[in-house]
């Protein structure tokens, strides 16, 4: 079994070649969280990753085996909410909207992934209720879930844009509400 115990926040540094060469484990959030867990490689060997404690390992990391060897990690697709602004909603309220969901989820210190057309959470249903009484689409998709570490965490996702700071980035619809406007 292979042993990883180093993880390079988002292959940075490594030849992008060799990065796409290395085998890879897929991963969902929960398990991404831990600092210690097996896991199967894309090759089928095994994986024994021991990181230190407090890691939050990223889609788009690579793992460093003992013996030198590259793993690349993929954020596998896994059951989240994905919550959008009504369309029926004027344009120029839309990005409120989604700001004032991601505030209220802030509140309750919840997982979220933002994106700048949406956001995701974890399943909960008590949420979902709350968010559709607040007019916004709440949809169940199964896709790869990166909520941000918080603003001291260092641990949030990559945006893709490159000014000096570090961040590491079957539907079943119901909109619950209607309009009067």
């Amino acid at each position: 079994m292979l042993q990883a115990s180093k993880r390079i926040a988002r292959g940075q540094g490594l030849a992008r070649v060799l990065v796409q060469r290395a085998p890879t484990v897929e991963l969902d959030w929960d398990i991404r969280q831990k600092s210690r867990f097996d896991a199967r490689l894309s090759d089928g060997r095994g994986l024994a990753v021991f990181l230190p404690r407090g890691s939050v390992v990223r889609g788009g990391d690579v793992l460093v085996s003992s013996e030198g060897e590259l793993v690349r990690v993929v954020a596998a697709p896994q059951a989240v909410l994905r919550i959008s602004a009504c369309p029926d909603h004027p344009a120029s309220e839309q990005a409120f909207d989604l700001m004032r969901a991601a505030y209220h989820l802030g509140n309750r210190h919840v997982p979220i992934e933002l994106q700048p057309d949406h956001l995701k959470i974890e399943p909960d249903h008590v949420l979902a209720d709350m968010l559709r009484a607040m007019h916004l689409t709440v949809e169940a998709v199964c896709e790869p879930f990166e909520p941000e570490g918080g603003a001291y965490g260092g641990h949030g996702h990559s945006h893709g844009h490159g000014h000096g700071h570090a961040h590491d980035h079957d539907h079943d619809h119901d909109h619950g509400h209607s309009h009067g406007h």
